[in-house]
């Protein structure tokens, strides 16, 4: 999620995050990202920290308080290093400083989520089954595998999260944006193009919970 208060800024970041295979919801000001924060579950949030309505230190604080444990990346101005120390202690895992390079933000991000899941690498494996998060390349055994976007943002769920179920919703909430409208069988569709890519057995349903890449 991102929580921006200037309009071209937030443009800027969803642009460019958007083709690097994330789903962004943006809330304009500190109390909209409280309420998304705590009634939604994200993999990481960018937080600008001087906001309308409530500071980006206190929405961090307010996370904090209620058991929000999403990475968190600041978003901080030039030269104000005090920001950047109060921020980290309030509970922000990172920093970027404005102005920013878009690639080093989707780096940033992409870090934070893989110290979430325990992954220290950029490539995860599985079964054969091998996913570059950075260069948005899968391969299995060996053989390159061509997946739309959103079908690698399907798998690079999945692949963080091995052994354990996932339900449709869940899964719906990793593709699209809470403003964005999807079909039922969405998923079904998508879980069946892996499938048939990497192989029947690769994710397993669930009756009535969801999926599991065993």
């Amino acid at each position: 999620m991102l929580v921006e208060d200037d309009d071209d800024i937030a443009g800027r970041l969803v642009t460019g995050l958007r083709p690097n295979g994330f789903v962004v919801d943006h809330a304009p000001n500190g109390e909209d990202g409280v309420v998304m924060g705590l009634g939604e579950h994200f993999d990481a949030a960018i937080l600008d920290l001087g906001l309308p309505k409530m500071q980006g230190i206190a929405v961090l604080r307010k996370w904090r308080t209620e058991k929000c444990d999403m990475p968190v990346l600041i978003l901080t101005a030039q030269g104000t290093w005090t920001e950047k120390v109060e921020g980290l202690n309030a509970g922000a895992d990172d920093y970027i400083t404005k102005p920013f390079h878009i690639p080093e933000v989707v780096a940033r991000l992409r870090a934070l989520i893989r110290r979430k899941s325990g992954a220290s690498s950029v490539t995860l494996n599985h079964k054969g089954v091998s996913l570059d998060t950075a260069a948005g390349k899968v391969t299995a055994s060996g053989d390159a595998i061509d997946l739309t976007a959103s079908e690698f943002r399907l798998l690079t769920y999945f692949m963080h999260r091995p052994g354990r179920i996932v339900s449709q919703s869940e899964l719906t909430e990793r593709l699209y944006a809470l403003d964005a409208t999807a079909e039922s069988n969405t998923i079904e569709v998508y879980i069946s193009r892996l499938r048939r890519k990497l192989g029947r057995d690769f994710i397993t349903t669930v009756r009535g919970l969801g999926y599991r890449m065993d």
